[in-house]
């Protein structure tokens, strides 16, 4: 094992859509790859394989037309641990290109993480990759940390689902939290059935094609604050952050009103966070103070914020008496 000075603690940020890792005191992740495995659908070896059974990532992506493709994480939980491993080994060995064996974990789970995938996802690390130490956290209240805040309402939107989170003094309240299934994966294929306007506006593709896309580039977004758009009969996101805040003690309502913080990659359209200030106000009691804060790395400020936590010189100690 490298000398103890040396070693740093991996930040693993599984998603459904993009897996994020790397070192802790980083300012960003190291590797960002696609939360996915592939396989022929033929049996046999496929040339070029080298005797694998399957690929991860950017290489299985690569081969979509003729591999079948399965996310193993959906709406932020473990479905396959077969093909989680799988993950978790290519970002090991071929991503960061470190031995699991010689560095501390800080995984980070979703709000509605069951106990049972906590525990599966523990002994996968400890007996699978023998990872000397992990610790697990919460992701919005990692996203909270990455805003210097420790108290307020996270609003995170990944591919596949969309959540939010009341926080107060470091510690997510349970019984406020909003779900919605509803992410960047639905936004997509809202577009592909959308492709058809008359305000056009031409994309030259990688290919060379050009590509005429209308106004449903301005009516994707909408999808998340009405998801009637995409035929479910859910509510917006704007109103699920009233909502939470409503389920929340009266006396932090006016800290969470004030400090609403955007997080996850769906989140990164242009204008959201005056949006969603525009809604809640319209929703909240006449003279609240409303503060939206949507930071421009907000796609990584789950990971950011991991970052910050396992920096700490105390995290080692922690990560021990977590589990053990």
């Amino acid at each position: 094992m490298a000398d103890g000075m040396d070693i740093q603690t991996l930040v693993i940020d599984s998603g459904s859509g993009m897996t994020k890792a790397g070192f802790a005191g980083d300012d960003s992740p190291r590797a960002v790859f696609p939360s996915i495995v592939g396989r022929p659908r033929h049996t046999g070896v496929m040339v070029g394989m080298n005797g694998k059974d399957a690929y991860v990532g950017d290489q299985a992506l690569c081969n979509r037309f003729i591999w079948t493709l399965k996310h193993p994480i959906e709406e932020g939980i473990v479905l396959s641990w077969d093909d989680m491993e799988k993950i978790w080994y290519h970002r090991f060995y071929y991503e960061l290109r470190v031995s699991s064996q010689e560095h501390p974990v800080l995984l980070i789970e979703a709000p509605f993480n069951p106990k049972a995938n906590r525990e599966k996802m523990t002994q996968v690390m400890f007996e699978t990759f023998n990872v000397p130490a992990m610790y697990v956290e919460n992701q919005v209240v990692l996203s909270l940390l990455d805003n210097g805040r420790t108290t307020g309402i996270v609003l995170n939107s990944g591919d596949s689902a969309t959540n939010t989170v009341p926080i107060y003094e470091g510690h997510a309240l349970p019984h406020a939290i909003s779900w919605l299934g509803l992410g960047g994966r639905d936004i997509t294929c809202y577009l592909k059935r959308k492709i058809i306007s008359s305000v056009e506006n031409a994309f030259e593709l990688p290919s060379g094609q050009v590509l005429n896309v209308g106004a449903e580039r301005f009516r994707c977004p909408e999808v998340l604050f009405q998801p009637s758009l995409f035929g479910m009969g859910l509510t917006g996101i704007h109103e699920k952050v009233y909502n939470s805040i409503m389920k929340s003690d009266v006396d932090i309502r006016k800290d969470l009103y004030a400090n609403i913080v955007l997080s996850g990659g769906s989140t990164m359209f242009p204008g959201i966070a005056e949006r969603m200030s525009k809604e809640i106000t319209a929703l909240a009691p006449r003279g609240t103070k409303i503060k939206v804060v949507a930071p421009p790395e907000r796609k990584y400020s789950t990971w950011i914020g991991g970052s910050i936590l396992a920096f700490v010189n105390s995290f080692e100690r922690v990560s021990f008496s977590y589990f053990i």
